[in-house]
């Protein structure tokens, strides 16, 4: 394990409740970043410019973040898919755009209604608007493990796009295994040829745990140095345009895993576990994250 240190992204009020069947208020998610902002994680992705009609949960983004209170040393970010959603996005306090678009063609078209060389063509666009703007950019490659439509994904062509988007300026790139389908060799393959292939970004992992494999895969990526992990409080999340896409790897699983294993990460575990209990009553079932429910080793407390 050569990494000692990562930052954990938390992408619970955007990606986890984007597929989520109970549209919460923007009021509601706004005070779920304020409670993830006090548990030390590096950023909070705290909502979505997308159209409410596609994704309804994500309606009202600009009432969530006039909503939230910044706390000191958190980064704020949200999702933008094109033009529009990256001009919604500069017209608020934002400090970091996440742009996103899927690696292969037929998902990119069920997604976004366009091709995957175009999106490129407008990610690169968008880095430079952002930019441009004063804001920083985060670009994340959909599917960067495997298409629910398409099947297995060339490495090659997801290099080739981190390379596109390091050259653009991309602060960071982010490979996202959107549908949990990735296995540590995968990562082993991936993260030096993209490491390589954008050496200026910094270099994240979007892992999902619909396989059961998610945990394995973030272990691996600390061995090739990876800046950033997202995860999602109390595991919830999902695409919404993948089929049987189901959760994100627990904030509070992967923190205890980082923890045992030495890694520092800045996060307070108890109050990660706390805003898991506090959304599972407020979603009013139980979450998939195990160590909510479970509780950290007894010698933690």
């Amino acid at each position: 394990m050569n990494r000692t240190t990562v930052k954990v992204s938390e992408v619970g009020p955007r990606d986890g409740l984007q597929n989520e069947p109970d549209v919460l208020s923007p009021e509601v998610r706004a005070a779920l970043v304020d409670r993830l902002s006090t548990t030390g994680v590096s950023r909070v992705e705290a909502a979505s410019f997308v159209h409410p009609e596609r994704v309804p949960a994500m309606a009202g983004a600009e009432e969530v973040l006039s909503g939230i209170e910044r706390h000191p040393g958190v980064e704020y970010s949200a999702l933008a898919l094109n033009e529009r959603g990256m001009e919604r996005a500069l017209a608020t306090e934002l400090d970091l755009v996440n742009l996103a678009f899927p690696v292969t063609d037929e998902f990119c078209r069920r997604n976004q209604n366009t091709t995957t060389a175009a999106a490129a063509d407008t990610a690169v666009s968008l880095v430079q608007r952002g930019h441009a703007a004063g804001r920083r950019v985060s670009v994340t490659l959909a599917a960067a493990f495997g298409c629910p439509f398409e099947g297995e994904v060339d490495p090659g062509r997801v290099v080739d796009l981190v390379a596109r988007m390091g050259t653009a300026g991309a602060d960071e790139v982010v490979l996202a295994d959107t549908i949990g389908v990735g296995v540590p060799a995968q990562v082993h393959r991936l993260l030096p040829a993209a490491r390589a292939a954008a050496p200026g970004a910094s270099l994240g992992l979007h892992l999902h745990n619909t396989r059961n494999t998610g945990y394995a895969n973030a272990y691996a990526a600390l061995e090739h140095a990876v800046d950033s992990l997202d995860s999602s409080v109390a595991g919830i999340g999902g695409c919404p345009f993948a089929p049987r896409a189901t959760g994100n790897i627990a904030t509070e699983d992967l923190v205890y895993l980082l923890d045992k294993e030495g890694v520092e990460t800045g996060v307070d575990l108890d109050a990660v576990i706390a805003v898991a209990e506090w959304l599972t009553e407020v979603l009013g079932r139980p979450l998939p994250g195990l160590l909510h429910r479970a509780g950290p080793f007894p010698d933690q407390r």
